[in-house]
């Protein structure tokens, strides 16, 4: 990997400067996307937008910057996004410093701040090495979540037509289904979920294999699918379906022919049992029986202690003599043949006992 110190003057920064919205914004003649498409909005408060360039117009150094190096020339901000926006702001007009305008300054003022360098490292190498550096440097000011550090490592045709599908406010994937996947699309969690739901979790060596695929339209076909599939098999909605890891469980159950309405009866009682903790768990444990999705309640210590003491310290099973804390809390009859966690249903049990029991 090649990393190479430029400096770079705010005249050529802001040369071509362009904020396009939801579009992006760039500069340095049209090279450099400051904000690609549809990635979140960073937003300086004035106190620190003043600062930059108090910074400039008094000479001082400006912490450094780093641009990723693309393949066809141009570059992407990773780190100085606030700092570079807030200079080209000023320079385009947007705002006042000072009570004076970019153009209410003298001629030699408005030059010294366009003949400014900044210092920008420029990352050049594989995308394995870019998205390593970018994770180090990214440690400062707004941190960029993963998935953009990956957009701006994968850029290219699949993953601009991606953003155009899950990255924008209002965007296709946040109308279909803003009430089953959480997060917020300006901060890429649709796109995120998306590619963790196709790829199986590894988004990162999908996104290197489909980096150069001239649309996403395989990845929101899928997403379309698994959301279908959701929707007709649970059509109750809830509020603990959001974020519920449909992808996975879509792959696993999306080809067999369930039972609707059964489902929805079981999802109902479960959503009314008080041992069930995890509510979001539910879904899940009605496809696969796995009882560790709901996190079902614990005996507390006081019906620990009552049982050990009703006990007098001897495990029923095999009727030796523990202390307290060795030994585990069990139900009697088991919450999956209708028992409940209460006192009336605790016993302790030695470890080796509770193991052996269920062991069957």
């Amino acid at each position: 990997m090649k990393i190479e110190l430029r400096h770079v003057t705010v005249r050529e920064l802001t040369e071509g400067y362009v904020d396009d919205g939801d579009g992006g914004v760039r500069g340095y003649g049209g090279r450099l996307d400051i904000r690609p498409p549809y990635q979140r909005e960073f937003i300086y408060k004035d106190a620190q937008r003043d600062a930059v360039i108090d910074t400039v117009t008094a000479g001082y150094p400006l912490n450094v910057m780093y641009w990723a190096a693309r393949g066809d020339g141009t570059f992407e901000v990773i780190d100085g996004q606030q700092r570079t926006i807030s200079i080209c702001q000023y320079v385009a007009g947007d705002f006042s410093h000072n009570l004076r305008f970019f153009h209410n300054l003298t001629a030699d003022e408005q030059e010294l701040i366009l003949d400014y360098p900044l210092m920008v490292y420029v990352c050049t190498g594989t995308e394995s090495e870019k998205l390593a550096w970018f994770r180090v440097i990214n440690i400062a000011g707004e941190r960029l979540y993963e998935q953009e550090l990956m957009n701006a490592v994968y850029c290219g045709p699949f993953v601009t037509d991606a953003k155009r599908h899950f990255s924008r406010n209002n965007c296709p994937a946040y109308r279909l289904a803003e009430r089953y996947v959480s997060g917020k699309v300006v901060r890429q969690d649709f796109l995120a979920t998306a590619l963790a739901w196709i790829s199986r979790g590894d988004a990162e060596v999908y996104m290197a294999a489909h980096q150069h695929d001239p649309n996403a339209t395989a990845l929101w076909l899928h997403f379309q699918q698994v959301i279908g599939w959701v929707k007709a098999t649970f059509p109750h909605w809830r509020k603990e379906m959001r974020g519920v890891d449909w992808g996975t469980l879509f792959r696993r159950f999306g080809q067999e022919t369930l039972d609707v309405a059964a489902l929805g009866e079981r999802v109902d009682a479960l959503m009314a049992d008080s041992d069930v903790q995890c509510k979001k768990g539910i879904y899940a444990y009605v496809l696969d029986g796995d009882e560790h999705h709901l996190e079902l309640r614990a005996f507390d210590d006081n019906t620990r202690r009552t049982a050990y003491e009703r006990q007098q310290g001897l495990c029923p099973n095999c009727g030796k003599h523990f202390e307290l804390g060795e030994m585990h809390a069990d139900h009697i009859l088991p919450w999956s043949k209708g028992g409940h966690t209460v006192e009336a249903n605790c016993q302790l049990l030695c470890r080796t006992c509770n193991l052996r029991k269920g062991a069957r």
